[in-house]
């Protein structure tokens, strides 16, 4: 205080102040630290992205294209991105550069369409960008998305999220709360040096066809992919991470049984996505009229149920649901077509808020049936995906109709909610063999697995049960050939269906502290408009006039302090 109250009585008072407020300022630009005052930790990165950001053997680059004329929303979406990678930047330690660049400046007309399909071919799509006031409407394509190259491997990050039915603040808030996971989730996929095996089962049905196309380009993208005959392959936990099966539709046998069972025990991780009934809506079409939805037989519900679920047989419908266009009257001949929910086609969210599928837009499925978790010791049940809560359930034999709701009763009748659609099991489990084998069984166990036989789980290990197959297979269009998984067609739009299986997979056999950055919330603190527009004058006035005032007050009192000193 001695030496401040010197320096405010020294006749060139001023010129001390400006050398210190010069010593402060190269001082902050040595030491470089950040305080995170927000409830939420808004701008505090993970453990797993520090630990992340030291792991790459050579430099990251990152190439935002989000930049240029931008609205007040997008602008906000910039800096939240060029402050998350300015972070990203002091704590790789020089590992990891990033620049804001316009990719399409300087092109000229007849280059920008060439250049535009480039970029979408990497997953780089433009954004028609309007921003509209009292006076005018003005349009421009943007491009909110990022190109991370490393060594000689590229990916794209999509800045925008999104869920159905927000508004563009609450999309461009949302969009900024997963930037973490965005980039660490590519930066990991980059910079990893041993790529998990995973399996699609086949023989038992399993659809080998253009319906399963994205299923099979996101595993080939991101995994050592590749399909097994459960006929003549042996599945080994040491080699084979995780294991797909997807829609069968053949009756599995007991030594495929066995195989699946004995694989679970050594260790491996199952994701089951299960159609227990015979429901299609293009036999509903080509039938003309209602038809009986059937059991398929799988013959694993025994196995199913020892691991802690059962796959009902009914069919579950829900008012929030997807649409359908469907034949609603007649006239002049022709019939008169509309879109309408369909409660076949139920949207599903997340009921337990885990990191699999927390923050995630709706996810769509088709005919699927309830899940009930039954007991199982030593196994965790978390339910990832129920329906809303105007539910109802069709037991066996469930009769499918193309208006199954057409009155007031109809739809009193849904008063079920948030119905398991998909759960994840976690933990040691138990053979469904186990006691049931005689020792000549047993020892004929290794013809089949190429171990002994393992009564229970010698680790923990992880399954996923869909009661819904389609959450995972794709539409395949005459126009337009297989859609990008969860796409409704007759919509334009497509749900988190990728995004959940993508996160199954991480989970599964990936990183999970990296999915954890999911968790984060970003609280929407907005300003209310009303009282903006009333009071905007004011508080213009206070933050143009303020300052002004505060620095001649400040002026006058020291003049007066040495005015004071001096006459005393």
């Amino acid at each position: 205080m001695k030496l401040f109250s010197n320096i405010l009585n020294h006749k060139f008072w001023w010129a001390g102040i400006l050398v210190l407020f010069t010593f402060i300022l190269l001082l902050s630009g040595l030491l470089h630290t950040r305080f995170d005052l927000t409830q939420e930790k808004r701008y505090t990165l993970s453990n797993a992205t520090k630990e992340l950001l030291l792991q790459p053997e050579e430099p990251v680059e990152i190439d935002v294209y989000l930049t240029g004329n931008l609205s007040s929303g997008f602008r906000k979406l910039k800096i939240a991105t060029e402050e998350l990678l300015e972070n990203y930047r002091d704590y790789s330690k020089g590992r990891l550069q990033f620049r804001f660049i316009k990719p399409d400046e300087g092109v000229d007309d007849s280059s920008r369409a060439q250049l535009y399909d480039s970029l979408a071919k990497m997953g780089i799509k433009p954004f028609n960008n309007t921003e509209s006031n009292a006076e005018e409407k003005s349009e421009r394509w943007i491009f909110p998305a990022a190109l991370i190259k490393y060594k000689d491997k590229s990916l794209a990050v999509d800045l925008m999220s999104g869920k159905s039915g927000m508004d563009e603040e609450s999309t461009l808030n949302y969009s900024e709360s997963l930037l973490e996971f965005k980039f660490d989730d590519a930066i990991h996929k980059l910079t990893r040096n041993s790529f998990p095996v995973v399996a699609y089962a086949a023989g038992n049905g399993e659809p080998l066809n253009p319906t399963v196309r994205d299923l099979f380009d996101l595993m080939r993208n991101n995994y050592r992919f590749g399909v097994m005959d459960l006929h003549q392959g042996i599945l080994n936990a040491d080699t084979i991470s995780a294991l797909l099966i997807i829609k069968p539709s053949v009756s599995f046998t007991e030594d495929e049984k066995i195989k699946i069972d004995q694989y679970i025990m050594q260790g491996g991780k199952v994701i089951w996505c299960i159609d227990k009934l015979y429901a299609e809506f293009d036999s509903l079409l080509r039938a003309k009229s209602d038809f009986v939805a059937f059991d398929k037989n799988l013959n694993l519900d025994d196995q199913l149920f020892k691991y802690g679920v059962r796959i009902n047989s009914d069919l579950l419908q829900d008012l929030d649901a997807a649409k359908q266009p469907i034949v609603v009257g007649n006239q002049g001949g022709k019939p008169q077509i509309e879109r309408l929910p369909f409660p076949y086609y139920p949207l599903l969210t997340s009921p337990s808020g885990h990191p699999i599928a927390k923050n995630l837009d709706r996810v769509l499925s088709i005919f699927p049936s309830s899940i009930d978790t039954v007991k199982a010791r030593g196994i965790r049940k978390t339910i990832l995906l129920a329906s809303d809560t105007n539910s109802r359930m069709l037991s066996t034999p469930a009769i499918i109709s193309l208006q199954s709701v057409k009155s007031e009763e109809d739809i009193q009748s849904f008063t079920l909610g948030n119905v398991p659609v998909a759960v994840l099991l976690e933990g040691n489990f138990n053979s469904l063999y186990a006691n049931r084998f005689s020792q000549q069984m047993q020892d004929s166990i290794p013809n089949l697995t190429g171990m002994s036989f393992l009564p229970a789980s010698i680790k923990p290990s992880k399954q996923i049960v869909m009661s819904d197959a389609d959450i995972v297979t794709n539409v395949v269009t005459q126009t337009d050939g297989p859609l990008p998984m969860g796409t409704q067609q007759f919509e334009n739009y497509q749900f988190a269906n990728r995004e959940f299986f993508m996160n199954c997979m991480d989970y599964m056999v990936g990183d999970t502290a990296i999915l954890e950055t999911r968790n984060k919330d970003f609280t929407l603190r907005l300003l209310d408009k009303n009282k903006l527009k009333e009071e905007k004058t004011f508080w213009q006035i206070i933050n143009t006039g303020g300052p002004m005032l505060l620095v001649l007050l400040t002026g006058l009192f020291i003049q007066w302090n040495r005015k004071k000193k001096y006459t005393a």
